[in-house]
């Protein structure tokens, strides 16, 4: 289990949100695959459902319009900054783009949308009330996020000149284009997957969870989908559907494995 009380440090996945246009449909869905419950918008939250493991906040959801929904969808995730409004013209500089600038959300935090210099979107959080996912690395929670994309080595670039991010190999994965992300500090953040079938980049999400066969049940019993689950070197793992279209992944964890 981790438990996070503070602002974690610069580009740190830290947080996470899915847009949807049936809030009660998301949360039977993903209150019945890992047992979440839900708090409803405040002045407090602003527009947000916040999801809740044992009272900690994990997750949101955010009401969009059916327009808003077509398309591709995923969990959209947050890299964490002390300087908001510094990192987006980081970003800028870097060759990515400022999709919507700094604001404030009710209390929570400073937040602006942006995408990478492949066109991979992803928001900045700068927290308050609010520092992030308040538990991760654990069942039901998130656990990892990598970026898929067709264009590899710019992605590279871009996130090392703006997170002062290192790029180290996977031994553990010869035949794929894969390198770790890793902090200034050493700890590893992600990944960057090199898919040339990849029709876009994007941001995909890991949960973890304690048994990934009965979350794969679970997950079709309340109107996803799935592919079979997989043996990886880094656990059982499988790719997940929601009754919106949103991919994702979940893994139960080997014993020590990164």
């Amino acid at each position: 289990m981790s438990e996070i009380k503070s602002n974690t440090p610069l580009g740190t996945p830290t947080w996470i949100d899915l847009g949807v246009a049936d809030l009660d449909r998301a949360k039977a869905f993903y209150g019945a695959l890992f047992g979440w419950e839900f708090q409803e918008p405040s002045a407090a939250s602003g527009p947000f459902t916040l999801c809740l493991l044992r009272g900690r906040r994990v997750a949101a959801l955010r009401p969009v319009s059916g327009a808003d929904a077509a398309g591709e969808s995923w969990w959209h995730v947050y890299l964490a900054t002390d300087d908001c409004d510094g990192t987006a013209k980081r970003i800028t500089g870097a060759g990515g783009e400022l999709l919507v600038p700094p604001s404030d959300v009710a209390g929570l935090g400073r937040t602006a949308v942006v995408a990478d210099a492949v066109g991979a979107r992803f928001s900045l959080w700068q927290g308050r009330t609010l520092p992030g996912c308040e538990l991760v690395n654990e069942p039901d929670t998130l656990v990892r996020n990598d970026l898929i994309s067709p264009e590899p080595g710019p992605a590279r670039r871009f996130y090392t000149e703006v997170f002062d991010f290192s790029l180290d190999g996977n031994d553990d994965l010869p035949h794929l284009d894969f390198t770790f992300l890793r902090r200034p500090d050493g700890h590893e953040i992600g990944g960057v997957f090199g898919s040339p079938t990849a029709a876009a980049s994007r941001w995909h999400t890991v949960f973890e969870v304690a048994d990934t066969d009965e979350a794969v049940a679970r997950a079709t019993a309340a109107g996803g989908a799935t592919e079979p689950p997989q043996e990886t070197p880094y656990g059982r793992m499988a790719a997940l559907t929601d009754p919106f279209g949103t991919s994702f992944s979940v893994i139960t964890r080997r014993p020590n494995a990164r």
